[in-house]
């Protein structure tokens, strides 16, 4: 019996081997008893189960799933759907006007607001934020160190536009050069000319940026341009789209009048920002373009005119003219159903983009309809988070805003259906008056980002 010992030693080697794997396997969460949303489909998955593991989702079933080990979570007869996705945020604006910003506050000011702006979007069942101006790569690098609890960033790093367009935040006696805080502090670029627009784009893909921010037109909340204005030249727009292109990813533009968006669209822009001016012409276009469009619809609402950042009388002349202007809007979007992502376009504290954004999801329901909604805040918003690219798209494990196998675990259970009442994921018809929310939605009952469990109040 001497060959006893050699052979206990090899047993325990191998005992201690498959612990080791055991230890090292990823952990695995099942969710069961839930009907699922999978953010592509109307008809839900009834009585189905999802196995988490690692921060993949890897099997989706209506038959019971054999998961010796996992943690379960009883869905309780919920709707498991995918988190959702904030296609256009302003994190790093979060003062309580624009005046203020760009005179009286500090980095650190705007730093720490921007954290906690990112925080209540995850509380309000958010998993990733596509920022479009103002924030830079190195909140995102923050998050991703575990410095904060906040959902997946993608910033577009300064938003660039030209003197005296929509973006420009100087001060009215400013001279060309001379910095303004957004300027100082990297949150705006201004260009003039092609070789101009070739460095900022090129700074913000140096700084982190996932994507770039053009302003192609005027806008209603800056002061010295009409919403009208034709801001960018051609070789500037094609400047910015060839730097973009270069990184593998892409540009996105603020655009209101349709000329400024088929410009923009025929010179390679891929998403559409705000695209009040939507025709069948432009729906064509886009869809030849594979581009996209994100229009935030509390630009509609007469409640617009009593934010702080249209309290200049010269924001409320150009807000009651672009509202003219607009009316065809919803007829246009309806009739031709270009592939639309859910925004906000929220500038201001976490509580008053918490009342913004549960205020348009209301509008959405109510303009387009619970599912297309739905599909805004999750798989569509999810594609234009994938634009960026292979090499530039920072979470390229998996894909975004679906629930199928491969995809990455960004996961709700929602106590009741929201393709039937969209106030169990946050809608609210109120949007002022509304009262602040400091832990969320209550019948957002599981938030679990990137495999990990954020919120659960189920078990």
């Amino acid at each position: 019996m001497q060959w006893a010992k050699p052979a206990l030693a090899v047993a325990a080697l191998w005992l201690s081997a498959v612990s080791a794997q055991a230890q090292d396997a990823p952990a695995q969460t099942l969710f069961t008893n839930v009907h699922i949303f999978d953010g592509v489909n109307e008809a839900r998955i009834e009585n189905a189960h999802v196995l988490v593991e690692g921060n993949l989702i890897k099997t989706v079933s209506t038959e019971a799933i054999d998961a010796p080990g996992a943690t379960v979570i009883d869905g309780g007869g919920g709707t498991l759907m995918p988190g959702m996705i904030e296609g256009h945020a302003h994190v790093a604006l979060n003062g309580p006007d624009i005046k203020v910003m760009t005179a009286d506050m500090t980095w650190e000011e705007l730093a720490i607001g921007s954290v906690g702006v990112l925080e209540m979007y995850l509380k309000e069942g958010f998993t990733t934020v596509r920022d479009m101006g103002g924030a830079g790569g190195g909140l995102r690098r923050a998050r991703d160190a575990g410095q904060f609890v906040g959902p997946r960033f993608y910033p577009a790093g300064a938003f660039i536009g030209t003197v005296g367009g929509h973006g420009d935040f100087a001060f009215y006696s400013s001279l060309p050069g001379d910095p303004s805080n957004f300027t100082r502090l990297n949150m705006m670029a201004i260009v003039a000319g092609d070789a101009q627009m070739l460095t900022a784009a090129r700074m913000n893909f140096r700084m982190g940026a996932t994507h770039i921010k053009l302003m192609l037109t005027g806008g209603v909340a800056s002061l010295y341009d009409p919403w009208q204005l034709m801001g960018m030249t051609v070789g500037e727009i094609e400047a910015a789209v060839e730097v973009a292109e270069a990184y593998g990813s892409y540009a996105g533009a603020h655009m209101y009048e349709k000329e400024a968006i088929m410009r923009g669209i025929r010179a390679g822009v891929k998403t559409c920002e705000h695209c009040f001016m939507f025709d069948g012409e432009v729906a064509a276009l886009m869809e030849e373009k594979g581009a996209y469009m994100t229009t935030n619809l509390t630009a509609f609402s007469p409640l617009l005119a009593q934010t702080s950042m249209l309290a200049d009388p010269r924001n409320q002349r150009k807000f009651a003219s672009f509202s003219k202007a607009a009316t065809g809007y919803f007829d246009m979007v309806n009739k031709y159903k270009p592939k639309r992502g859910f925004i906000t376009d929220c500038g201001g504290p976490a509580p008053v983009c918490q009342q913004q954004v549960a205020y348009e999801k209301f509008l959405g329901g109510e303009f387009f309809g619970n599912f297309e909604t739905l599909k805004s805040l999750t798989s569509t918003n999810g594609e234009i988070m994938a634009l960026s690219g292979d090499f530039i798209n920072p979470y390229p494990e998996g894909k975004l805003g679906v629930i199928e196998e491969g995809a990455y675990a960004d996961i709700l259970v929602v106590d009741g259906n929201p393709l039937e009442d969209l106030s169990v994921i946050g809608a609210n018809s109120v949007w002022f008056e509304a009262e602040y929310r400091p832990d969320g939605v209550e019948t957002i009952k599981v938030i679990m980002m990137d495999g990990e469990i954020i919120k659960n109040t189920l078990n």
